[in-house]
């Protein structure tokens, strides 16, 4: 019969747990960075139709004004005008409420990394 192999003496086992925390930890930094990647990318998209809606419905308002001004004028300007007020307001408007909806979906920074280490922490126990 075979002699068994020695059992890893403790130092071998210390340095084998923490290579194994270490790993664990790169990993969950990796995940951390990504997370913040997608806040900072949300909040970019946040701030582009905020500009958007200002941006059209100032436009919008400035051609209502035009509007406004040349109703008692003959001819067929106002069309034009109402054509180009009800776009931009519109247009306003869809930005205004995209903006309001990603901002109503709150932020998930770091809920994939507060997962996974709730799932390391319910493996952890006993």
């Amino acid at each position: 019969m075979a002699p068994s192999p020695p059992p890893p003496s403790l130092a071998a086992s210390l340095r084998g747990l923490a290579a194994g925390l270490v790993e664990l930890l790169r990993v969950r930094l990796e995940l951390l960075t990504v997370e913040a990647r997608e806040e900072v990318l949300r909040l970019g998209e946040l701030v582009v139709y905020g500009a958007c809606a200002i941006a059209f419905l100032c436009l919008g308002l400035t051609f209502l004004a035009v509007l406004l001004t040349v109703l008692l004028w003959d001819g067929h300007r106002l069309l034009a005008l109402t054509v180009f007020a009800t776009l931009f307001l519109t247009l306003g408007a869809v930005a205004a409420w995209l903006a309001r909806q990603r901002l109503r979906e709150g932020t998930r920074l770091f809920s994939a990394s507060l997962e996974e280490l709730q799932r390391d922490h319910d493996r952890l126990q006993p």
